[in-house]
């Protein structure tokens, strides 16, 4: 295992805490679990915190076990995030050789072998595990379930041209997970509010998918981008719609029985303020600017924090 002064991964955050401070000899596996490359444990802790707030907003209460199921949701996000980065770097790392893009990640560039990798995957998950026997008996089950799509989730770029809805799969989990840990078991707002951020996923994922249209067509790597082309802003505003939509439908599952209409409305505004930050997106957007590309990917951090802010203010009415 060696790292050079080129350890830097090319596509992270100039500067960031890794390349500066972390100890040398941490880098290699700090970068295979993106942690110089935060939006990621972003957009898989955010359906978390949907599905715990409209918990809350559904059960009309708040203890401090749901401030352990928030940070625990925290911290196995960034856990099952950098164990999945892992993973999908140990499947690719061939294809990650070929694309200019990735061609810098630990393992095609050197800086860590096979066999470590596959270490600290192993730490990583086992980490995770013992913070998912905190919650109840129901959520720990979805938590193993969530395994599945996480492992199939690398290959899919092989044999469909719809990889992101296997990422979305994967990615919005935490909505079920959380929901279920604060009330004992599963309800048809938390699928909603899955399902819904699965069309989320298609529209941030698809966007991020365009950086590597060229290489990906030269290596044989299917994605969204690469099947709409042209076409993607139909598609992208089709997958913002259906977002809002089955999300709002969420919202309104939880509130319009409680009978509370500012509720009703504050909570309905999640769903409508995410809508129109992916409008903004879909304004900007231009598939040829890599620059644009990844700046939009990571604005969905702010994008997905604000169903939780709406959530949480309908749930103090």
């Amino acid at each position: 295992m060696t790292d050079t002064p080129q350890g830097q991964v090319a596509d992270a955050v100039k500067d960031n805490w890794v390349d500066r401070f972390a100890p040398r000899a941490t880098r290699p596996f700090l970068r295979l679990a993106r942690a110089d490359r935060p939006i990621g444990t972003w957009l898989l802790l955010l359906p978390c915190w949907w599905g715990l707030a409209l918990a809350i907003l559904s059960t009309g209460r708040a203890s401090l076990a749901d401030l352990w199921i928030a940070a625990g949701c925290s911290a196995g996000a960034w856990l099952m995030r950098g164990a999945g980065c892992t993973w999908n770097d140990i499947t690719d790392r061939h294809i990650d050789a070929s694309v200019a893009r990735t061609r810098s990640r630990p393992l095609p560039s050197g800086q860590v072998t096979v066999k470590a990798a596959l270490i600290w995957l192993v730490v990583q998950c086992l980490v995770a595990f013992a913070i998912l026997l905190s919650f109840n008996t129901a959520a720990i089950i979805l938590g193993i379930a969530a395994l599945l799509p996480v492992a199939i989730y690398p290959f899919a770029k092989r044999f469909t041209w719809w990889p992101q809805v296997f990422l979305g799969l994967a990615f919005n989990w935490g909505a079920l997970l959380a929901w279920t840990a604060h009330t004992g078991s599963l309800g048809w707002p938390a699928v909603l509010l899955y399902v819904g951020g699965i069309f989320w996923t298609l529209f941030y994922d698809t966007i991020y998918a365009h950086q590597d249209t060229e290489d990906d067509a030269l290596i044989g790597v299917k994605s969204t981008a690469r099947l709409f082309g042209d076409n993607s802003p139909k598609w992208l505003r089709a997958f913002l719609v259906l977002t809002v939509v089955i999300i709002g439908a969420a919202s309104m599952m939880v509130t319009v029985p409680c009978g509370n209409v500012l509720a009703v409305v504050v909570a309905l505004g999640g769903a409508w303020a995410l809508g129109w930050h992916l409008a903004w997106q879909l304004t900007r957007f231009i598939p040829d600017d890599s620059d644009r590309l990844i700046m939009l990917f990571r604005s969905n951090r702010n994008a997905g924090l604000l169903p939780v802010l709406f959530f949480a203010v309908a749930a103090l009415l």
